[in-house]
């Protein structure tokens, strides 16, 4: 589904990512790891063109892509969950997931059940502003306007940051559902590795705006990834 190449991407003068290459299948979840300030936003900000590489091949779903805005990549298939969650405060649920239908036609602008069997409180809570949600409640909201657009890839940028475990386990279900069905591939930024160990089936860890490591679940050594956590 997602095939890129030698990206690199620059912030004015300075580069962040240094010829990053990486795919990412249907069913399948790829995880990109590594501490703070190593690329992974960075990364997950150019697949999503919501800024620009500066070099590197990039085919989704074997189409080639340029460097259109990111509301074209989003109807091509592109869902970006990005850090912070990124919500409509003052916007109900209902509206907020609603935002998703720009990428759709309108014969499909409608919010399929399979929402609220992933997310049921969001069922519960459709009439009520998104800034009066839960710091866990925003994050389930954030994955599922992103599933609104009926995305082909999904990326995921640190979606248990600050999150209490409970809803930790319920975003990791829906993932896992989301895999599972194989008509999707998931690409996960994360740092908490027991949640990522046991959803990732791919590897890749990061550091200085390079991917230092990458292999599956089977190939990777658990050890030599957590050192790559720790500064």
């Amino acid at each position: 589904m997602l095939e890129i190449n030698n990206f690199c991407l620059h912030y004015k003068q300075s580069q962040i990512l240094f010829d990053v290459s990486l795919t990412a299948k249907l069913g399948e979840v790829t995880c990109i790891m590594g501490t703070n300030g190593v690329g992974k936003t960075s990364l997950l900000r150019a697949i999503s063109g919501t800024h620009h590489r500066t070099s590197g091949d990039y085919r989704l779903d074997g189409q080639e892509i340029q460097m259109p805005p990111p509301h074209v990549i989003a109807a091509a298939g592109v869902g970006y969950v990005p850090q912070g969650r990124m919500i409509f405060p003052l916007l109900t649920v209902r509206e907020n997931l609603e935002t998703g239908f720009a990428c759709l036609p309108k014969s499909r602008r409608v919010i399929p059940d399979e929402i609220y069997e992933l997310f049921p409180v969001l069922g519960d809570m459709m009439g009520r502003r998104g800034g009066d949600l839960s710091g866990g409640q925003q994050q389930q909201l954030a994955i599922a306007r992103a599933l609104i657009t009926r995305p082909r890839l999904l990326l995921l940028d640190e979606p248990t940051e600050g999150i209490q475990p409970s809803i930790i386990h319920d975003i990791g279900r829906a993932i896992r559902y989301l895999r599972d069905k194989g008509e999707i591939a998931v690409v996960l930024v994360e740092q908490y590795f027991e949640f990522a160990r046991d959803l990732a089936d791919i590897f890749c860890v990061m550091d200085r705006g390079e991917i230092i490591m990458a292999g599956n679940k089977a190939e990777m050594v658990e050890k030599d990834v957590r050192r790559h956590l720790t500064v």
